[in-house]
């Protein structure tokens, strides 16, 4: 049996609605049009509100001379203007393309430059970063420039700019009142919908292009797969950013699909958003890991009331306050890539353990998944590891600049990176990324499964394992580690913790203890592979 599975038919699926995005908000307004779609602080937005205000940046949009596939630039926290930018870019017949507001000025600058935006919507400040002055500094009177009159070498397809938060936002939206209040929706399921980057894990953020309908597959899919129905009332909140596709497709897609409110945070602070959950009644909170540990660590955490908690995963913090009574699974056996707009394996929400077995999930409608030698490229038989390939009606169009033919084997699938394999009941088991595989003594180490078992101890607040040379093993394996305050932890007893748990070749022979803030995470939590290894070799060696 050879390791090629495909999940059942795309037309078998239920649920799906309209495949743009404007065709789905306008679903979704038509359905829920008097109800809460979002808050922040005392803005309150219902579904109807939302298509306006998403209505009124297409017009604007559409007096600044955007054409089809214009690309839209959206620099901005989780906030309502960001819904109304990306979706009124769509409504436009344009192209969102969504940016980063962790974004360092040489890193903004690589996201302009690749996105060739013609139109930036941008916070004037986030945080201690202000935007217009990170921008002035790439280029001279760029935040400042008169209505459609900005000329630049660097960025030579940028005509205008809006900064929310001055008078640019209002005189912006302004432009439009003379627009056709109709607009006709010029847009096609097939059509390029929004333009995302990748998290810049290893290398330089990539931008990935991609069709209205791999995007609203997933808005729509999202709902089912966390089985959210109009009568759930969902309350979700979250303070990750809309412009990872993760966040956009669960939080955003799940949310709005089911009838439910986005309770908005702009940046996360972990008290504040203990505080949200209580006065706003949340419902479904999404976070990353490191989130769950600040929240459990915040100075309310005892005197908050979370009662109205209910779709809160029962491994996390959450579920384990004293005021919560959850007995849910959220669908995280789960497998995706921003170039396939997150998942294209998983199962939905509530699977028993039997069935999952700890797995990624199996292929979703349409999807197809394979595994091949990472060499050779031919497929691997059943049980046999090798790299991850995918492809389904969620695939990208292509990364900017790249030929198609250059991303994708002669089949269409698309080569992952991951390793990982398919057992006999065409579960994807998903090992990381090849490249961070360890190969110590002639065995091959997966470092995700050394995290799992070190983040099982409740003295670790953050773990990633990495490979360094060695003489003789080829590699060494490395345990680099976030420690919570007081845990007491030493290396020797995190070693012999995992001893009980794993055989003794995937035991760390080095345990290193790092500050949080000694560890840099891109923008989506994720690890900088590269820097934590060169941390640790650094560690070593002054350690020696």
């Amino acid at each position: 049996m050879s390791s090629v599975v495909s999940g059942p038919a795309l037309a078998d699926e239920p649920g799906l609605g309209a495949l743009t995005l404007p065709g789905f908000l306008r679903e979704v307004t038509a359905r829920y049009s008097e109800r809460e779609a979002l808050v922040l602080g005392e803005t309150r937005w219902t579904y109807g509100e939302l298509w306006e205000r998403a209505l009124e940046v297409a017009r604007a949009l559409r007096a600044c001379g955007l054409g089809k596939d214009g690309r839209v630039g959206v620099l901005m926290t989780n906030r309502p203007e960001w819904l109304a930018a990306v979706f009124g870019a769509s409504l436009a017949g344009g192209v969102a393309v969504t940016l980063s507001t962790f974004s360092t000025p040489a890193e903004l600058d690589q996201l302009l430059r690749t996105s060739c935006v013609s139109v930036l919507l941008f916070e004037k400040t986030v945080l201690k970063k202000d935007f217009s002055a990170m921008l002035d500094e790439l280029e001279p009177r760029i935040a400042t420039a008169a209505p459609g009159s900005l000329r630049s070498a660097r960025y030579p397809f940028l005509r205008d700019v809006a900064a929310f938060g001055d008078e640019s936002w209002a005189a912006f939206l302004a432009r439009g009142r003379n627009e056709p209040r109709e607009l006709e929706l010029p847009v096609h399921p097939s059509d390029a919908g929004v333009l995302f980057f990748s998290s810049g894990s290893t290398s330089k953020p990539k931008g990935i292009l991609s069709a209205h309908r791999g995007v609203c597959i997933q808005l729509w899919r999202f709902r089912r797969m966390y089985g959210f129905g109009p009568e759930d009332t969902v309350r979700c909140w979250t303070a990750n950013g809309f412009f990872w596709s993760g966040n956009f497709g669960m939080a955003i897609g799940s949310t709005l699909a089911g009838g439910g409110s986005l309770v908005l945070q702009r940046t996360f602070d972990a008290a504040e958003a203990l505080a949200l959950m209580q006065s706003e009644r949340v419902t479904f909170p999404v976070a990353w890991p490191h989130q769950w540990a600040q929240l459990q660590a915040a100075p309310n955490w005892d005197s908050v009331d979370l009662s109205s908690l209910r779709f809160v995963d029962s491994d996390t913090a959450l579920a384990r306050h004293p005021t919560v009574s959850s007995n849910w699974s959220e669908p995280g056996h789960a497998y995706g890539n921003t170039e396939t707009f997150t998942i294209t394996t998983g199962y939905p929400a509530n699977t028993p353990a039997e069935v999952h077995a700890g797995s990624s999930g199996v292929p979703l409608p349409g999807v197809t998944v394979k595994i091949v030698d990472p060499l050779g490229g031919s497929v691997v038989p059943r049980g046999g590891r090798g790299e991850i390939c995918v492809k389904g009606p969620t695939l990208m169009l292509g990364y900017v600049g790249t030929p198609l033919d250059e991303t994708l084997d002669a089949e269409g699938f698309f080569r992952t990176g991951d390793g990982g394999y398919l057992d006999g009941d065409g579960r994807l088991y998903w090992e990381g990324r090849l490249t961070d595989i360890i190969k110590t003594g002639g065995a091959n180490v997966s470092p995700l499964e050394v995290d799992e078992a070190l983040v099982s101890h409740h003295g670790v607040k953050f773990a990633r394992t990495v490979g360094l040379p060695h003489e003789t093993l080829g590699e060494v394996v490395v345990a680099c580690i976030v420690a919570h305050d007081g845990a007491g932890l030493t290396g020797e007893n995190v070693r012999a913790f995992l001893k009980e748990r794993l055989a003794s070749y995937k035991v760390p022979r080095q345990v290193l203890f790092f500050e949080e803030s000694e560890i840099a995470l891109t923008g989506s939590a994720k690890i900088k592979t590269s820097d934590l290894r060169e941390l640790a070799a650094k560690r070593l060696d002054t350690a020696h």
